[in-house]
């Protein structure tokens, strides 16, 4: 049977220029950049499928832009993505969970004034929401003032179409590349046991089919799942024809073990392409003091980062760099997509793509068992 995997391929692209304003940076500390401000990045564009090829393996994440841990201006946050495309960004990502709908308004009224020929946009299903007039401003959780709805949540077809039909009005669009289906997932507080498993089952008469055929009709380009949990993803590839996944922290520099020789070879195999969400583990690989989007930092976790930052220090090499780039490496990989909140962030996300790592580097966490001994690294 042809599917869409049958177009699956891999393109090819000469080196961009990108020129950053010197207000923008504002950074001595970028030091890959040049006297005149530009970076030559050499990326691979990654196809998904014959409808969607991503311009380069580095995008920006929305939970920061949806006030994910912490209040962010609306002023700061559009001198984040006017820094990010200046940068040379092109891929956004973000859901109607993320600040419940204010990271697709703002990113909605940014990408307003773009070509919309220039920009790849995923969001994601999952989530209804509607307008609460008693929400209490403080009851957000992860998201900080965020705006005043719940959500119930919906696999159904009819599910499907409304959360869709939702976002392209809150982002001002007429159509959405990628779509994954979100947090449908054993990890998910709300789905205890095998809860989840349940709501699986409602996708996959509801949400897998209505999106196929939504892409089918151009409202969509490509879909998927995007969890924190391998389970979801091979269920899905077992129930459906998805396009790509979205990988959250299962593939980083401290844990990618079990993604690394469980879950991509499978994805490989079904011709399906990863982009890894939560890069740095929630901010934990950024010096943050969190992972996993949760206080408790395991002890190993902690005993390996620090060791892998000894190792760092002796080549001079930044471990925030090493993280993104190591996630990049793995052929399976269309995108790394880490969030920003600030236009600093943003620069330096994608400036640390074209930083050169030295292999001895590698090789000595390979040797040290930091990192897996069969784990893809910069060439």
């Amino acid at each position: 049977m042809v599917t869409r995997r049958n177009f699956l391929t891999k393109g090819t692209l000469a080196s961009a220029g990108i020129t950053l304003s010197a207000n923008v940076m504002g950074n001595k500390n970028l030091d890959t950049v040049n006297d005149k401000n530009k970076v030559s990045m050499m990326t691979d564009p990654v196809r998904i499928n014959q409808l969607v090829n991503l311009p380069s393996k580095y995008g920006l994440g929305g939970v920061g832009v949806g006030n994910g841990f912490h209040i962010n201006s609306n002023s700061q946050i559009t001198q984040t993505l006017d820094a990010a495309w200046d940068a040379g960004v092109r891929y956004f990502d973000t859901s109607p969970f993320y600040g419940f709908g204010l990271s697709e308004h703002r990113f909605g009224h940014f990408l307003s004034e773009k070509d919309r020929e220039q920009y790849i946009v995923s969001t994601k299903i999952g989530r209804v929401f509607t307008p609460d007039p008693g929400f209490d401003i403080h009851s957000g959780g992860l998201w900080k003032r965020p705006f005043p709805f719940k959500f119930h949540y919906d696999y159904s077809a009819d599910g499907v179409r409304r959360s869709i039909e939702d976002s392209l009005q809150r982002m001002g669009l007429t159509s959405i590349d990628i779509v994954f289906i979100h947090d449908l997932s054993p990890d998910n507080g709300d789905m205890s046991g095998d809860k989840w498993l349940d709501y699986f089952e409602e996708a996959r008469k509801g949400a897998i089919p209505e999106l196929t055929k939504m892409r089918e009709e151009g409202v969509i380009k490509a879909w998927g799942f995007g969890v924190n949990r391998p389970d979801p993803i091979v269920k899905a590839m077992e129930a459906g024809d998805p396009d790509v996944m979205l990988v959250a922290i299962q593939y980083s520099l401290v844990d990618h073990k079990n993604a690394l020789n469980n879950l991509f070879p499978e994805m490989e195999r079904k011709g399906v392409k990863a982009i890894i969400g939560g890069p740095y583990n929630s901010g934990f690989l950024a010096g943050k003091p969190r992972f996993n989007y949760g206080a408790d930092i395991p002890e190993e976790m902690q005993r390996k980062k620090s060791a892998i930052e000894t190792i760092a220090s002796r080549y001079n090499v930044n471990i925030k760099i090493a993280s993104l780039q190591f996630c990049a490496a793995h052929p399976a990989v269309a995108s790394v997509i880490p969030g920003a909140s600030e236009a600093k962030q943003a620069i330096e996300n994608v400036v640390s793509m074209s930083e050169k790592i030295p292999t001895d580097f590698w090789s000595e966490l390979k040797r040290e068992n930091l990192i897996e001994k069969n784990a893809p690294v910069p060439g």
